[in-house]
């Protein structure tokens, strides 16, 4: 099975992979040097509401914001300009992250840097009381932990695992689809990795419980960050011990074995039955590429 190294995601214009930020880890504890970094002129400032990025006529807007709210510390670009997110009024005027995906309207280092603001601004605004007392929490390390001051307890973003697959068979792939994706489109499997679980596992066991097929082995391909909110999908082919199929209705509208041929329809937008592949800023699309190429 063949990989997609770091640089074919880039080139690729896989979404969210392409990030240049230097995220300085080592000066997240200083208060003083990020409440400098924060102030200097060179200062880039991500305002994030809900999936969207503050902007202005359309462009995201990078100044500092006017209201004293927490900002977090995302790193340094390769120009040492320090960029910081914060959490916009969803009042502004913004642009969603999936239409940015979706026409490619910004370079994809640029968009690279929203799905680390967002996920972040997210996490902050989901969890400002402490799990283990209640007691409300504050932002420290610049925005990587939430301290409770009361039982002491620390809190540290998440980022939820999932693994996304493509099963092959010979000359075939298997794909799915869910009743709210636009008509004709097709994708790869995908599902939570749960508690104790391998990739490996997660990936024959999501596989089995959508579609009844059994995996005989399982190849990792790649991975991209996914900021809705914060998830990991995790790449993968899964070679089949069967072409037999039992698709899970309550999870997939439909799931087919597609000969080889036909998926490079899909890809290209050519096939007849007017079926199409994930759009090619997901995972899913380039899976089935890597799959294709057998």
């Amino acid at each position: 099975m063949q990989k997609i190294s770091h640089a074919e995601l880039i080139e690729s214009r896989v979404g969210f992979t392409s990030s240049d930020l230097d995220r300085r880890a080592d000066l997240r504890p200083s208060e003083e040097q990020v409440l400098a970094l924060s102030q200097a002129e060179n200062a880039r400032f991500i305002g994030i509401a809900g999936d969207s990025v503050k902007s202005w006529q359309g462009q995201p807007v990078y100044a500092r914001p006017d209201c004293a709210t927490d900002k977090i510390f995302l790193g340094l670009d390769p120009q040492s300009n320090p960029w910081f997110a914060y959490p916009a009024n969803a009042a502004d005027e913004a642009i969603g992250l999936r239409p940015i995906l979706l026409e490619g309207r910004l370079p994809a280092v640029e968009v690279s840097r929203f799905a680390q603001a967002r996920s972040l601004v997210h996490w902050h605004a989901r969890h400002g009381f402490c799990a283990n007392c209640g007691v409300k929490t504050v932002m420290q390390d610049a925005g990587y932990r939430r301290h409770c001051s009361t039982c002491q307890t620390d809190h540290f973003p998440r980022t939820d695992p999932v693994v996304i697959m493509v099963a092959v068979h010979d000359d075939a792939i298997l794909l799915g689809r869910q009743s709210a994706w636009p008509a004709g489109m097709y994708s790869a499997l995908a599902g939570f990795m749960e508690p104790g679980e391998t990739i490996e596992q997660a990936v024959c066991r999501e596989t089995w419980e959508e579609a009844g097929v059994r995996l005989t082995d399982v190849h990792y391909v790649a991975s991209q960050p996914w900021p809705f909110p914060a998830s990991l999908m995790i790449g993968v082919l899964g070679e089949a011990a069967e072409r037999t199929l039992t698709v899970d209705k309550t999870e997939l509208e439909d799931a087919r074995w597609f000969p080889i041929v036909e998926a490079r329809q899909m890809l290209a937008r050519t096939h007849p039955g007017q079926l199409y592949a994930a759009n090619p800023y997901a995972i899913a699309h380039h899976l089935i590429k890597v799959a294709c190429r057998r």
